[in-house]
């Protein structure tokens, strides 16, 4: 479900920024966003089902772990469960209410005479973007750091962020790669895929520059609060911490660091299932631990629900792609778009 948010806020600047390059790959964006409405639906019951107790994924929920730990209490006029699952309602509800809209204006701009439908995108777009990254942050607090409620980080919210922005312009590199295979999306040619391979080159060394500074700081502060959440990781989860850095650092930079790679098909897919892999693990690294300790493993009910959503997530999207024309008509950018070389 957070894939699709981030689709919103690449979706969002290209908006604001009047971009020229990317409106043959909007209904692409849009098509891959039809998975938030059900991503939401199922993670809201997934928090209340937490609220009430039916898993123990966060333990600041559990009255008994709150009363005999001085420093939940502490925190407990934020991290409680009215406030927290009201916030969630927020966020959900925000996202979801720009989807909408900013498809809806998309596809009403196909069918008017002018361009106001597009400026109404415009501006809901700038808004959107403030409030996105404000609930961003917050829900990468409440959703993924809470769930070690003794821990914190000041970079969490722009690590959880690029994490999902270069799984988010992968995903759409790689369906558009897959359109393009089968004879859709004519207009798309090789700078449109180019760019989209430099976002993900890009966004992977912001990603580790991130991933560096916060393990950096914390471990040579050697804070005990802090570095606890290094020591065990490095100790329980060795291999996937580190492996993690290997996937999404230095795989993508030795492969497409060349110019000449990011134009070429097998080349970006198998780059882009090892990004999209390396950051399942990333998450992974970062709930595991909190949640069932050195007691980790990947095994059947692991992949078993990285297929059951895998397999929800193309139903949605590729449904979602039938029922709009692939290419946007009245974009006041679409015959730059059509025809962008480089």
């Amino acid at each position: 479900m957070l894939i699709s948010v981030e689709f919103f806020s690449f979706y969002a600047i290209q908006q604001v920024a009047q971009a020229g390059w990317s409106p043959v790959l909007f209904r692409v964006m849009q098509g891959i966003t039809a998975y938030l409405p059900v991503g939401s639906v199922i993670f809201f019951i997934f928090l209340l089902l937490s609220g009430f107790h039916f898993n123990h994924l966060f333990p600041w929920l559990d009255p008994e772990v709150v009363a005999h730990d001085k420093l939940i209490q502490n925190k407990a006029g934020y991290l409680n469960f009215p406030f927290w699952i009201v916030r969630a309602a927020i966020f959900l509800l925000g996202w979801n209410l720009y989807r909408y809209f900013s498809r809806k204006n998309c596809l009403a701009q196909d069918e008017s005479n002018d361009n106001s439908f597009y400026k109404k995108n415009f501006n809901i777009s700038a808004m959107f973007l403030v409030f996105f990254i404000v609930t961003e942050s917050i829900m990468s607090w409440d959703w993924i750091m809470s769930v070690d409620p003794h821990w914190f980080s000041t970079l969490f919210g722009w690590y959880v962020f690029a994490s999902f922005f270069v799984s988010g312009i992968t995903t759409i590199c790689m369906i558009t790669l897959y359109l393009k295979s089968v004879g859709y999306l004519e207009h798309v040619n090789t700078s449109h895929i180019h760019d989209l391979a430099k976002f993900m080159f890009g966004i992977s060394v912001f990603w580790t520059y991130l991933w560096f500074s916060q393990f950096m700081l914390i471990w040579y502060a050697n804070i005990p609060e802090e570095v606890t959440y290094f020591v065990q990781r490095i100790e329980d989860y060795n291999l996937p911490f580190f492996g993690a850095v290997v996937m999404n650092f230095v795989f993508p930079i030795l492969i497409l660091i060349n110019t000449d790679f990011k134009r070429i098909t097998w080349v970006l897919v198998m780059a882009g299932i090892v990004i999209l892999v390396g950051h399942y693990i990333d998450f992974f690294n970062m709930i595991m631990p909190s949640s069932v300790g050195d007691h980790w493993f990947i095994g059947a009910s692991e992949l078993g629900s990285i297929s059951f959503f895998l397999g929800l997530f193309i139903f949605v999207v590729f449904t979602a792609l039938t029922k709009a024309p692939l290419l946007p008509k009245r974009n006041p950018y679409i015959e730059e778009s059509k025809h962008f070389h480089y």
